[in-house]
């Protein structure tokens, strides 16, 4: 089973490549030609190819036969609960469910495409976000923890060790200071080093999402604590304060910058128009997730920093 309908074609290939198609049977295409909506399909006999029958593991196998039936999981849901209620039927299926059932896979084909037109929108828009990162344009960037990866290699250079939670928790914590650009950030952090203060505040070079935080520290300075997901504890007040004085006794400027006071005159460009209802689906997901990640915390679990 696949997830999207393009896959299908990609796992075509590869039985190609990798077996002798004996038989390939495109149910859909059947219905097509009939006018119909149903059952949708790839069904395939296979053999070992030659190549691989040569090999010894496989050569007891070489004149087996297999079927392999792929589909998309809406293709499959609708094939398995259709055929379970139609071999529990003791005669044909009743008209009246038949016209529902034939409903129906009219619907999750249309959905089958528009999860398709999503991925492939969604592809677009992170290559174009990237691209715009590339090029130095910031404003019209989104902060994404896709697009905040592409800035921070670009920005602090590539680190291997950081994982997607790692951005992931990164921008939602950007967000959550009030930062709606990437151009935000670049005016907040313009001039640091780094390196430089991630030694002074914490006595080694830390990972990139780290060495980032610590450039928002100095960037911010009391704006960065009072927002941070964190600022609940004390001892993390505590923490942080304490890294702003040593970044002032090695002469290193702690701004006062604060994102909520520097918002753009137009929109950031974005994925798709936003309305109200949501602003606040986004609004729940982040505080859903920021309260995943104070619990790890409480835990002692943190993001690859």
């Amino acid at each position: 089973m696949t997830y999207f309908p393009s896959t299908l074609a990609a796992i075509d290939r590869m039985l190609s490549d990798e077996f002798r198609i004996v038989e390939r049977s495109d149910k859909g295409a059947a219905l097509i030609e009939e006018d119909r909506f149903g059952y949708q399909s790839l069904h395939y006999l296979v053999k070992f190819s030659a190549r691989r029958s040569r090999l010894p593991e496989y050569e007891t196998f070489s004149d087996a036969m297999a079927e392999i039936q792929v589909r998309t999981i809406l293709q499959h849901a609708w094939a398995e609960i259709e055929h379970d209620i139609q071999y529990k039927s003791a005669s044909v299926i009743l008209a009246e469910i038949r016209r529902r059932f034939m409903a129906l896979a009219g619907m999750l084909e249309i959905a089958d495409r528009e999860f398709q037109a999503i991925q492939d929108a969604d592809k677009q828009l992170r290559a174009g976000a990237r691209s715009r990162v590339e090029g130095g344009q910031l404003s019209q960037v989104e902060i994404t923890p896709d697009a905040l990866k592409a800035f921070l290699d670009k920005r602090l250079g590539a680190d291997g060790r950081m994982s997607e939670f790692s951005y992931d928790w990164t921008a939602r914590l950007l967000k959550r200071l009030g930062f709606r650009t990437l151009e935000q950030v670049e005016r907040c952090i313009s001039g640091y080093d780094d390196n430089q203060l991630s030694r002074i505040a914490t006595g080694s070079r830390l990972g990139q999402t780290g060495r980032f935080e610590c450039m928002l520290l100095a960037g911010m300075g009391e704006n960065y604590i009072q927002h941070h997901t964190f600022a609940g504890y004390p001892w993390y007040a505590r923490q942080e304060h304490e890294r702003i004085e040593r970044i002032k006794r090695e002469g290193v400027e702690v701004r006062d910058y604060d994102p909520l006071l520097d918002q753009p005159d137009t929109s950031p460009r974005t994925d798709s128009p936003a309305d109200s209802d949501g602003n606040i689906a986004a609004a729940e997901v982040l505080l859903v997730g920021q309260s995943e990640v104070e619990t790890a915390f409480n835990k002692g679990i943190e993001p690859t920093r």
